[in-house]
């Protein structure tokens, strides 16, 4: 099977109208494909394909008066959320992060190299921190300062060296940690009394971040793994690896930072799906079926 060639924009009007997509305006249409790519802003007619969601092979087998404006509508209600999410994902991330680190370098107060102690944590994570993780991180400029000033040092303090770790290191970081009441020391902080539980939360955010980061398209986010049933979520089993499970958990974790915050999420989400309602009614029942969210 030959490559398919690149083609160009006219080439990509003209094959939407051969599948009977409708352009109300062609210049506009140009523009917003030079804006968003073609490849791009194709996920977003899925939608609208005879047989969705079940398309092992897309046909290209458009509905009857499918619009090109209403992909390019739910790609801007993707794009919006993306950026409401991508805040609020960072601000959970930043006080996982920070509280673990401020509870165990508190507890181990006379070791702040504690992340590498193995009877702290378990030896495979250290060995792979020590080999890779912090390899990375002492070329960062605050750790290549830190060790130009303690020259014996094998590692950075916890509250420098941890800053630079990813949300899933830090999460790998918490599942290694050897004993029990260190992890429900910090689980228990954020309202959650299981490990296994908070460990489930945490990843359903740590994938949503990372669709959010490389662009995936949010609207058909299905997780891998289901959210699990707790403080966080307690919808029915069916809806567990929507979007509307993975904002759940969002939610949750934001009212157990700052309820203002978690009040102010809450208004950002109603106002786009409230967009949509008011300009973009036939959209609706595509994002109720596919999000699990009620518009």
């Amino acid at each position: 099977m030959q490559h398919k060639e690149a083609i160009t924009i006219e080439e990509q009007i003209a094959k939407m109208q051969e599948r009977k997509i409708q352009i109300a305006d062609i210049d506009k249409a140009k523009e917003i494909l030079l804006d968003i790519g073609y490849y791009r802003l194709g996920h977003y007619f899925s939608p609208f394909e005879k047989g969705y969601p079940k398309l092992k092979i897309r046909a290209h087998n458009y509905i009857d008066g499918v619009q090109f404006s209403d992909a390019v509508r739910l790609y801007y209600f993707d794009f919006d959320l993306r950026i409401i999410l991508l805040r609020y994902t960072s601000r959970i991330e930043i006080a996982f992060r920070t509280y673990l680190t401020y509870v165990l370098s508190i507890k181990y107060k006379s070791n702040n190299n504690w992340f590498v102690d193995e009877n702290i944590v378990d030896k495979n994570f250290v060995d792979y921190f020590k080999s890779t993780i912090y390899d990375n991180i002492k070329k960062k400029p605050a750790i290549i300062k830190h060790h130009k000033k303690y020259k014996k040092v094998d590692f950075a303090p916890a509250w420098k060296t941890l800053e630079y770790l990813t949300l899933g290191e830090v999460l790998t970081l918490y599942k290694n940690l050897k004993s029990t009441d260190d992890k429900l020391d910090i689980c228990r902080h954020f309202g959650i009394k299981m490990t296994d539980v908070f460990e489930n939360y945490i990843e359903t955010i740590r994938i949503l971040r990372n669709d959010c980061a490389h662009g995936s398209p949010l609207f058909e986010l299905k997780l891998n793994k289901s959210v699990r049933k707790g403080p966080a979520y307690n919808d029915i089993p069916q809806n567990s690896q929507s979007l509307k499970a993975a904002l759940d958990v969002i939610h949750y974790f934001i009212n157990a930072i700052s309820p203002n915050r978690a009040k102010d999420l809450k208004d950002e989400i109603a106002k786009i799906q409230n967009d949509i309602k008011s300009k973009n009614p036939q959209l609706v029942p595509i994002l109720n079926k596919s999000t699990k969210m009620r518009f």
